[in-house]
């Protein structure tokens, strides 16, 4: 692909054919400059079969931003537009509308609240309101759910893993079984949930953090095939990198040849002056394998070098090994959480490919048009009740009791403050008998979530480091409640309505299911 291939593909024309069909049907009934406004949520948690995400983290935000920082329509784009054709041989589209874009065809004009990069979020919330002419929101759909909707599944599963290994260092793995490019989203999406350094070189020097590595089988392979053997290879290893000698000890027999060997080059590494960093495990039982590896090396006197794991990782297995560890370790008179303390999870596939789950469904729906000075709701009724979008200009809050755990999110109209209320009446969205009331003194906090981040296209939001948002990613997770991030069977999070919000989208949806969809 060349300079200006890639150029096509991944600029403004990154995007839905029918995005520029409606965009041109706009234009030509003079309704393309109304404002709109747009909300970005997803439907429901992530689902591994078997088991559920409680929680999402929010991530993809900074790309979006440089994509639509460098996205307009110029000679390239629309000459190829001009070259489309009808099925009777005539343009696609007309010159009017190309001219139009031309001018106008940039994301200049939009303006942005959303839930920043790092935050926990669920179901239904708005993570992303955009606002500005018709058709450029329009056109702004297909890009944003593809950065968005990725970089939070990966995000996600990246927390999981975390907690799962009960927080001991992740390592991502994945790039060589990634979706190509989207590798590097990925990478980044990842370290934002909760891995703490990735393989994947250039991305991890973009982001501001060392990459991560020891060697592969084929390294020892060579070393045997050259009749060094594998000692002559992890000897090799250790000479050019005393102070960082990780080793790869299952090419021909973990418990009586890796390991052994590898014990034999770190007494010498020692006596030179260099402290190893540990053994890596990639095949087999890898909870007994993690035993017996620590039993030996407590034994030779390195009981604080790592134990790295890899092959085939997701939060399930890293569980299971836990809880193994947990039942077996003391048999061997292994201390299994000084064991679990001293490992590193080294994920791939599972993670940069969310294992179980490829796609969020995160959707972007029309909520208002405004039209003579107010915000008009607009309004889309699905056969299925939780479907049903909630309309309106709104704003989003978080609720905490009084031990700072947060306990429901609230969507409200624009005009409400539910800061200044005595008691808060939170209504389910779709069930109309479902509601409770907190009380002023049982909330600690109330957070308004959503924030400026573009003012008719002008930045108003400094965007974070990368560190920055890991510490975000942290605390949100430490301020929600432990069964929300169970990885079987999690605690359900509420997300409510006001009472305000909650009736304007009951007598949307009674006018319209009464009126054969018309609003009036």
């Amino acid at each position: 692909m060349n300079r200006y291939d890639r150029e096509l593909a991944e600029g403004i024309l990154f995007t839905d054919f029918y995005q520029l069909s409606m965009a041109q049907l706009y234009f030509a009934r003079e309704i393309h400059e109304i404002p709109a406004q747009f909300d970005f949520f997803f439907r429901s948690y992530p689902d591994y079969h078997g088991h559920k995400a409680g929680f999402c983290i929010n991530a993809g935000m900074e790309s979006l931003l440089n994509w639509m920082g460098k996205s307009r329509f110029d000679d390239l784009s629309l000459n190829y537009l001009r070259s489309h054709k009808k099925n009777d041989g005539k343009p696609f589209f007309s010159e009017d509308f190309l001219n139009w874009l031309k001018d106008n065809g940039n994301f200049d004009s939009i303006s942005m609240q959303a839930i920043t990069e790092g935050r926990v979020v669920h179901p239904n919330v708005p993570l992303v309101t955009v606002q500005g002419p018709l058709i450029m929101t329009q056109i702004l759909e297909s890009a944003l759910l593809n950065h968005l909707n990725f970089q939070i599944l990966i995000a996600t599963k990246a927390s999981r893993l975390k907690e799962a290994g009960r927080g001991q260092l992740v390592l991502e793995f994945g790039m060589r079984r990634g979706p190509h490019t989207g590798t590097n989203a990925a990478t980044r999406a990842a370290m934002i949930g909760g891995a703490d350094f990735s393989s994947n070189t250039g991305m991890s020097y973009l982001l501001g953090y060392p990459p991560k590595g020891t060697h592969a089988h084929s390294m020892v392979q060579a070393f045997m095939a050259l009749g060094y053997g594998e000692l002559g290879a992890f000897e090799a290893y250790a000479e050019i990198y005393p102070d960082d000698c990780l080793l790869l000890v299952d090419t021909i027999n973990t418990l009586e040849s890796g390991i052994p060997n590898a014990i034999k080059v770190f007494e010498k590494l020692r006596k030179q002056g260099h402290e190893p960093v540990g053994i890596r495990l990639d095949s087999g039982d890898l909870a007994y394998l993690s035993i017996k590896a620590a039993k030996m090396l407590n034994c030779a006197g390195f009981d604080k070098t790592r134990i790295v794991l890899s092959n085939q990782l997701d939060e399930m297995v890293i569980w299971q090994i836990l809880t193994q560890i947990e039942e077996e370790a003391p048999k061997y008179g292994v201390d299994p959480d000084r064991l679990i303390k001293r490992m590193i999870y080294g994920v791939g596939t599972s993670l940069v490919t969310s294992k179980g789950n490829s796609s969020l469904d995160g959707v972007y729906k029309m909520t208002a048009v405004y039209n003579n000075g107010i915000w008009i709701p607009a309004f889309k009724i699905s056969d299925s009740p939780e479907k049903t979008i909630n309309p309106g200009y709104k704003k989003v809050w978080r609720i905490y009791d009084d031990r700072f755990i947060a306990v429901a999110d609230l969507l409200s109209l624009y005009d409400e403050n539910p800061t200044d209320w005595d008691e808060v009446l939170l209504r389910h969205p779709a069930e109309i008998d479902r509601k409770r009331i907190l009380k002023k003194q049982s909330v600690s906090v109330i957070e308004l979530l959503q924030k400026d981040i573009l003012k008719e296209g002008k930045l108003l939001y400094n965007m974070p480091d990368l560190s920055d948002i890991r510490q975000i990613c942290e605390s949100d997770l430490k301020m929600i409640d432990p069964g929300v991030k169970r990885i079987v069977n999690p605690h359900i999070y509420h997300v409510s309505l006001t009472e305000k919000l909650w009736n304007l989208k009951h007598s949307m949806l009674n006018k319209s299911t009464t009126n054969n969809g018309y609003i009036v």
